[in-house]
């Protein structure tokens, strides 16, 4: 294939043969190399281009030129509870001991007054006793047997622990650890403070590790049960021992589940999830995910909007197309949030789907085409699996976010912050068991101290832990 003269064709005609192809090889390269460069430039200027608006990036990661949204304008309304507010007031606590305070004379006259107020106003007062640690020394005695000669040890009592901490302070130190990200040091230091009571790091690592293995059972019927549900699933990334890990989330209506290991496959998910796949999984657009059914399966539409919203900040020919499903994104949220309130029916949000589903997926396809790789690479995912945009107008229960799964592991990104990860496998397994029971106590209501109180004890007398099942599975 000829190629233009690189100069003009009086001075090309002058060169010789030989020359002239050393110099259209040049050339060529040259052009290569450029075209190659380019290419790395506007990647890295679309790297530098990245936020939370338009990526999965946090807003905590935003450098300070990122613009937020700006607030909404005030109603003008006063601050606090607004007229037809019902009152928000702590319900009272039973009271260890009532005292009467009875007036001894009118404040106005100074009579002498007796009698009782049918209808006496209450004043509560919420106070901490003085905390002070309950202290049992087990006396062993050692008798030596007159006739054989042999020593006997008497065994300890059934019900108490071979080490020198109860069940109910072991279950205090991993609340702290898994509901209040406290640190081994801060541990330490709050028991010393606030129970007088002495411990080391050492020893509430070995501790954590007896609640691991207490919880273990549990975690494990919480994932079967996991497996039975409609759920969402995220994960996020971990640092055991130097390396790189992952720590997922399962969430169904009743449940949550976590699992840190060293792997973010597809392996990890099917392990999670189950591979019976009768149940509808929301999830991101990431890989490990592409096993699940298409008609049993929801994409978040919250890392759409960001992923649409990328397709506008890269300013190229693909602006058009993400401006055009935000647009449709906006409307869908707008009739979603309708239904949720109660103020649309469900029948017509979804005619009202049926209307602008041709329209997003006419978008997409002229997207799949357009002259920008990253857009079109997008469009090109989302039509091999639209029907997984739509799976919450079809199924009534399913949210179109996977919000759900993304705030239970807001307080594990939080503690991996503070701590930086785990030291070793053994530390990742009481994280994952302990963030499972805490967040699936506080899904369903329950105390974490006295569920993990009753987990603790029950290991110690050697009988099964009690179940976070919920009563009546569906």
């Amino acid at each position: 294939m000829s190629q233009e003269p690189p100069i003009p064709a009086e001075l090309w005609a002058q060169v010789p043969p030989a020359a002239q192809a050393a110099l259209l090889a040049l050339l060529a390269s040259y052009e290569q190399r450029l075209s190659h460069l380019q290419e790395q430039v506007s990647h890295l200027q679309h790297q530098l281009g990245l936020n939370s608006s338009n990526s999965s990036r946090p807003p905590s990661s935003d450098p300070p030129a990122v613009k937020r949204a700006p607030p909404r304008p005030r109603s003008g309304k006063p601050k606090g509870a607004q007229p037809g507010h019902s009152l928000q007031q702590r319900p009272p606590l039973p009271p260890d001991q009532t005292l009467h305070c009875k007036p001894t004379h009118c404040r106005r006259c100074q009579h002498p007054l007796a009698g009782d107020d049918p209808a006496p106003l209450r004043h509560q007062v919420i106070e901490l006793p003085v905390i002070k640690p309950e202290v049992t020394d087990y006396l062993r005695h050692r008798l030596a047997c007159p006739q054989c000669g042999t020593t006997t040890c008497a065994p300890l009592p059934p019900g108490v622990p071979e080490g020198e901490y109860g069940p109910r302070l072991q279950a205090h130190l991993a609340l702290f650890s898994g509901g209040y990200r406290l640190s081994k040091r801060h541990i330490e230091r709050l028991c010393e403070d606030v129970f007088r009571v002495p411990i080391c790091p050492g020893q509430v690592c070995a501790l954590e590790q007896q609640t691991a293995a207490t919880l273990a059972p549990v975690v494990a019927e919480l994932r079967e049960h996991g497996q039975q549900q409609p759920a969402n699933i995220d994960e996020t990334s971990w640092r055991q021992g130097g390396q790189r890990a992952w720590l997922w989330v399962v969430v169904t209506a009743t449940v949550t589940v976590f699992h840190l290991v060293l792997s973010r496959s597809a392996k990890i998910a099917k392990e999670l999830l189950g591979t019976a796949g009768r149940w509808v999984v929301t999830s991101d657009r990431y890989s490990a995910y592409n096993w699940l059914k298409v008609r049993l399966r929801q994409l978040c539409w919250a890392h759409l909007v960001r992923d649409f919203q990328a397709m506008v900040d890269r300013n190229n020919v693909g602006k058009a197309i993400g401006e055009e499903l935000l647009s449709w994104a906006e409307c869908l949220f707008d009739w979603w949030y309708r239904v949720r309130d109660g103020t649309l029916s469900r029948s017509t949000f979804q005619k009202y789907v049926s209307i602008i589903r041709p329209c997003v997926r006419e978008e997409l396809e002229r997207g799949s085409v357009c002259g920008c790789a990253k857009t079109a690479g997008v469009c090109k995912e989302l039509l091999k699996v639209e029907p997984a945009l739509w799976t919450f107008v079809r199924v009534e229960g399913i949210e179109p976010t996977n919000n759900a799964a993304e705030r239970a592991l807001r307080h594990a990104v939080q503690w991996r912050k503070q701590s930086y990860g785990t030291d070793s496998e053994a530390g990742s397994v009481f994280v994952a068991n302990v963030l499972s029971v805490v967040a699936t106590c506080r899904q369903q209501g329950r105390n974490v101290l006295d569920y993990l109180t009753a987990c603790c004890t029950a290991a110690i007398r050697g009988v099964k832990p009690p179940s976070l099942l919920p009563q009546h599975t569906k």
